[in-house]
């Protein structure tokens, strides 16, 4: 009986350890810079950025063959 109460304390003090930098207290995160991000390579009216999709494919082919 002793060797029950012991394991079940024992397991009870690992995940009592295991679960305290979950009860830490929150890290504060500033808000992310997003001033930059309107060029064309970022601007997503359909959720991919348009202009930075088709330019990235007509410049495509020179990447795969060089000139």
């Amino acid at each position: 009986m002793k060797k029950i109460i012991a394991a079940a304390l024992l397991s009870g003090a690992v995940l009592a350890g295991a679960a305290s930098p979950a009860l830490a207290d929150p890290a504060v995160v500033d808000k992310p810079d997003t001033g930059d991000l309107t060029d064309k390579w970022t601007t997503a009216p359909l959720g991919i950025p348009v202009f930075g999709l088709i330019e990235s494919v007509v410049k495509a082919p020179n990447y795969i063959i060089p000139n």
